[in-house]
């Protein structure tokens, strides 16, 4: 098992001697990614009330633009009522898992085959700036609230677009669990965390 970090947490990839296994697993993985984001208007709309989408943060609201342009999300839990969304600026505590639409985990904090705060690792990240998170993972950031659980689905232009970044291959749809449990004004401490408070 060789492990890579990335984004901060450890990733596990296998070690094959077979690169042909590799090609094929991603042969023509720019088309299968587009076909695969272009579904997922079709879930909105069979269930809008349990999906959502959300324009990257740094689009023009007031223009239509491509699906592209937009992040998906599944709710698996909303968060606490009436209270504030974090802001490009703040700095986020989330517990998360990223994947490829082919099911292949490429970083993570949720250990196990669903969330559970007595399990899941937590990481601090900014949300903005040249240390943030890619604009689709910011854009979906800056609508939660505290205590919300998601499944994100970013496409590749809002994530690592036509570059590979480690274990992420170019032109790939990124699909998070996002958990996002507390977030931090600019120069505020960040107090020390612990899986008991959401107990």
């Amino acid at each position: 098992m060789l492990l890579v970090i990335i984004g901060g947490g450890w990733a596990g990839a296998s070690c094959t001697n077979d690169d042909n296994d590799t090609a094929n697993e991603y042969e023509n993985w720019q088309a299968r990614n587009d076909a695969y984001f272009a579904t997922l208007e079709d879930s909105l709309m069979r269930q809008p009330a349990q999906w959502r989408k959300f324009k990257n943060f740094s689009y023009n609201e007031s223009t239509v633009g491509a699906n592209t342009d937009y992040i998906y999300v599944k709710v698996i839990s909303e968060g606490e009522a009436g209270n504030d969304c974090p802001l490009y600026t703040d700095t986020v505590r989330v517990s998360y898992q990223g994947r490829l639409i082919n099911g292949t985990t490429f970083d993570k904090t949720i250990y196990g085959s669903a969330y559970d705060p007595a399990t899941s690792a937590t990481v601090k990240l900014a949300v903005g700036g040249t240390n943030g998170v890619v604009d689709g993972f910011a854009t979906a950031l800056q609508h939660m609230t505290r205590s919300a659980y998601w499944r994100i689905y970013i496409p590749y232009n809002l994530g690592y677009g036509s570059k590979e970044n480690n274990a992420i291959p170019a032109y790939s749809t990124l699909i998070f669990d996002l958990a996002l449990l507390d977030f931090y004004k600019p120069g505020k401490k960040t107090p020390t965390w612990s899986a008991r408070q959401l107990r």
